[in-house]
């Protein structure tokens, strides 16, 4: 815990550089359905830009983008040299989270598509992720960047 009280989390996200979802893009939508889900709750520092930018090989500029479509959002606040924390009532209403939740299936479906990853195979991800959560373990695998 941090004397403020927020908490701060291990965040694991994955890009995928060959994929054609700009790694902005990919970065942002995983935040997103991190956020809406409540897996990271109000108050949680997001890792810092260049921290999450080295961790993932990409340039600043790439993580910063991410951070700031968020903030525009609303799911996010970055708070100068305080960092980046999830805003108060960043989990959505129905009609926004299924919106949400196909815009995430739709780039689920085409990474998976992309990767050569048939219906079952991608379904059973999805199960498998959701009984991660269940058992309190991370969202999203370990972090890491394709080469």
């Amino acid at each position: 815990m941090f004397p403020s009280g927020r908490r701060q989390v291990l965040v694991h996200l994955q890009v995928d550089t060959s994929s054609p979802v700009p790694p902005y893009e990919q970065i942002r939508a995983q935040l997103q359905t991190m956020v809406t889900s409540g897996a990271l709750p109000e108050g949680t520092r997001l890792p810092p830009i260049r921290q999450l930018a080295g961790d993932l090989g990409l340039a600043t500029n790439t993580v910063g983008r991410a951070y700031h479509e968020l903030e525009l959002e609303g799911l996010v606040e970055t708070r100068g040299r305080h960092g980046t924390v999830v805003r108060s009532g960043a989990t959505l209403a129905a009609p926004e989270r299924e919106e949400v939740v196909a815009q995430a299936a739709e780039a689920f479906a085409l990474e998976a598509q992309h990767h050569g990853a048939g219906l079952d195979d991608a379904l059973g991800a999805v199960r498998q992720a959701f009984q991660r959560l269940r058992d309190g373990g991370a969202p999203i695998h370990n972090h890491e960047a394709a080469t």
